[in-house]
Parts: C-alpha cells; sequence; structure tokens
C-alpha cells in the first residue's frame, strides 16, 4: 500500500485557522502601500534561468546551489523566481515602463529556493516586494524606510530595528573587495570553508558570516566606509539626515553588505532578536546599475523584500491580537420550509448589508447539534428559523457570545435591528 502523500519538504500548507492572520498582514501592507501611491504589479512565477544568473550573480549561492531549474519541453532552461527585483525589471524593461517615466510598484508571491527548511527559512516563501524607478536621491531611499516603519507600526510590531550602510559605486566596491581579498588572504588558516570558498568569487559575502571566530577575524579587515566614493557618502549622509527629522531610529552597520550583486549604494535590513538566526524580516537598497544591464535605458532604482512568514512568526511571538473574520450571524433552521427560506434569508441580508458575515446551516439536524454548529463557528447571534416561524414572517435572535434575552424580530425588520447591533 502506497504510503499517504504529503507536502513537499520545505513548502508549507496555510490551513484556515493559520490564514487569518496572513489577510491581516496582506490587507495592512496593500492599505499602506497604496496610500503613499504605489501600485501593484503582477509577474510569473516562472523566468528564464539567464535572468537570475545575470541579475544576482553567478557566483553568489543563490545561483549556484539554491535555484529550482529544469528543462521544459522545448529545451529552454527555466526557473522557479527564488526574488521578485529580477523579474519586475523585466516586466517594466519588456512592457515600455521606464522610459522617461516615474514608477512605485509592488507585487507579492512565493518565492522559491531549495535550503535547508529551518524556522522562518523555507523552499517556498512568501514576499512582499516593493520596486521604485527614475528616482536617484536619498528621498525615495527615505520615503521607503518610513513607509515600512509605518507598516510595523499598523501591524503592531515591536523591537524591529533599522541598520543602514552604503555600499558606495562598483568602483568603490571593487576597490575595497581588493583590500579585503588580501588581508583575508594572510590569514587564510582562520577562515572556515565556507569563507574560503567565497574568498576568490564573492569575498564581500564573508562579512555577514554567523561564524565568531571569522567575525573576530573581520574585526581588524578593511573598512568599507574608507573607500566609500564622495558623492555616495554624501547621498547616505543625506538619507541619514532625512531619517533624524522623521524620528525614525537606524543602526550604521559598516558589515551590511546584502546576498545580492545588483546592490549599490543604500542598503538596509530591518532586523529582530526574537526570531533567532532568521531575523532579518525586510531588506533592501539600491539597484541604479540593473535596469541597464539587463537590457534597459540606465534607471536608478530602489527596492525592497519583507518576508511573509517571519513577519507572521514574529506577530505570534508578540502575540499580536489579529482581528477576526467569524460569521457575525449563524443561520439555524429546521424544518423543509425553514431549511429553504434560511438560504433565501441568508442572501436578502447579505444583500441589504454587504459587510455582514452569514453562515446558514446546510446539512440537516436538531436545534441542539445546529446550535452546537453555531457556536463553534465563532459567531456572536444565531437566527433561529423554524416552520412556524416563516409562516409568521419572523425569526428568533439569540446571543451566543453574551447575556441577552433572545428577541423575535420580523423578516422586515431584520436588517435594521442587524445594522443596529453590528454597525454596518
Amino acid at each position: 500500500m502506497s504510503s499517504t502523500l504529503q507536502a513537499i519538504r520545505g513548502m508549507n500548507d496555510i490551513l484556515p485557522q493559520e490564514s487569518r492572520a496572513w489577510q491581516f498582514v496582506e490587507d495592512s501592507v496593500r492599505s499602506v502601500l497604496e496610500s503613499y501611491g504605489y501600485r501593484e504589479i503582477r509577474m510569473p512565477i516562472v523566468e528564464k534561468t539567464e535572468l537570475f544568473k545575470r541579475s544576482i550573480g553567478e557566483v553568489t549561492d543563490i545561483v549556484e546551489k539554491e535555484m529550482y531549474t529544469f528543462v521544459d519541453r522545448n529545451g529552454d532552461s527555466l526557473t522557479l523566481r527564488p526574488e521578485g527585483t529580477a523579474g519586475c525589471v523585466r516586466a517594466c524593461i519588456q512592457h515600455g515602463l521606464l522610459h522617461n517615466q516615474v514608477q512605485r510598484l509592488w507585487y507579492t508571491g512565493p518565492m522559491f529556493r531549495h535550503e535547508r527548511p529551518q524556522k522562518g527559512r523555507y523552499r517556498q516563501f512568501h514576499q512582499v516586494g516593493v520596486e521604485v524607478f527614475g528616482l536617484e536621491g536619498p528621498d525615495i531611499d527615505a520615503e521607503l524606510l518610513m513607509l515600512t516603519a509605518r507598516l510595523w507600526q499598523r501591524l503592531g510590531l515591536q523591537q524591529v530595528t533599522l541598520q543602514l550602510n552604503s555600499l558606495g559605486t562598483t568602483a568603490a566596491r571593487a576597490a575595497f573587495r581588493d583590500a579585503l581579498v588580501e588581508y583575508l588572504r594572510v590569514h587564510h588558516t582562520r577562515l572556515d570553508e565556507d569563507s574560503r570558498r567565497r574568498l576568490d568569487s564573492n569575498p564581500l559575502r564573508i562579512l555577514d558570516s554567523k561564524n565568531p571566530e571569522v567575525q573576530a577575524l573581520l574585526a581588524d579587515a578593511p573598512v568599507l566606509s574608507d573607500y566609500i566614493d564622495a558623492q555616495s557618502r554624501e547621498h547616505f549622509e543625506r538619507l541619514c539626515s532625512l531619517l533624524d527629522a522623521a524620528g525614525i531610529g537606524y543602526e550604521i552597520n559598516p558589515r551590511l553588505v546584502r546576498g545580492l550583486d545588483y546592490y549599490g549604494r543604500t542598503v538596509f535590513e530591518w532586523v529582530t532578536v526574537q526570531l533567532g538566526a532568521q531575523g532579518t524580516v525586510c531588506a533592501g537598497g539600491r539597484y541604479d546599475a540593473l535596469v541597464e544591464y539587463l537590457g534597459g535605458s540606465a534607471t536608478p532604482a530602489v527596492g525592497f523584500a519583507l518576508g511573509l512568514e517571519r513577519i507572521i512568526a514574529l506577530l505570534e511571538q508578540q502575540q499580536t491580537a489579529i482581528p477576526d473574520n467569524d460569521p457575525h450571524l449563524y443561520i439555524v433552521t429546521v424544518g423543509e420550509q425553514a431549511q429553504r427560506h434560511g438560504l433565501l434569508l441568508s442572501e436578502q441580508l447579505r444583500e441589504a448589508l454587504p459587510a455582514l458575515r452569514v453562515m446558514t446551516h446546510c446539512g440537516g439536524g436538531s436545534f441542539k447539534s445546529q446550535f452546537k454548529k453555531a457556536d463553534r463557528s465563532g459567531a456572536r447571534f444565531a437566527l433561529v428559523l423554524g416552520d412556524d416561524e416563516v409562516a409568521k414572517r419572523q425569526a428568533g435572535l439569540k446571543a451566543l457570545r453574551e447575556e441577552l434575552e433572545q428577541q423575535t424580530v420580523g423578516f422586515e425588520a431584520l436588517p435594521g435591528r442587524l445594522a443596529e447591533l453590528f454597525d454596518n
């Protein structure tokens, strides 16, 4: 006998009792982004593999070890998207959205990386991405950080800290890279295996190594800020000034480099100590060279991605109260006429009160069994219908969560009475 089929490891089902928290976060994100004038864009989950090799970098862990890549029936190499920025840039170039235009865009959906599953790091994970094209000043960098700070406030998140750094221009990073490699080669024997592998391919990634011995070695290493060009330094100082004026606290982290090759100048992360090793809940920065690198005209760009799984885990950790979406009203029906009329009455109530959540009992059963189901549904009130009530065109209204006397309400008066009860 075959074993029971289960979800792929690291790709999780989101069950009904969990989905309300997701809806709460997604609704909050959409509301905040729309209040800043950002518009939604939707891209395919599958892209040509070359897109990610060119944008993320062929010597990054994502491209080398983590992408879900396959050859389709036409012989094309395709990849499940491991991140959203590259696809967004591709879509903007393809559809002519960047020619002499400013675009403030956002998207949401699943991303895929073949990593070792652990809490806060999954093989299918969900992100919200926000991208801005056509603005090069630090004011838009500041707006993105103000926007995220407002989102944390909307969600009620606490103890989330902003970390900032500047990577400078490509030339500045190249000079720093050479100095860092020279320093690390002298101390090659003190590096762990992962850092040795990165020394030739992607040495800046050694800066955010989690190995305490490597971090101790880096304490005396060259510092990126010493190599930053004057223009990038001014950009960063103006950004910090804008954040100071807005009252947004931050820490400057000279080791913050981000894991994708396309970043330059401003980089940032919102981090928490409440989720263990997976403490980054939102991260991003500037990628002014990426649009041109992928075949478009030179276009300044900045953006971020936030991880929905980590935000929801943080809400759970902080025991944040999530607004429920239980039914307001559960219609209990006993008798053939009552069952038929209960369905019709529920439609009439939804028509009259669009915000009212009504669940109508289906499947028969006694009054007692139906009331048990009404109670389990979370509804505040039960509307009781029997054949006698239908004949008299009235229903019983019984409170399920409060000590209130049962009322008898005529069908015509029901919408008004329910509007009073639920503030519709």
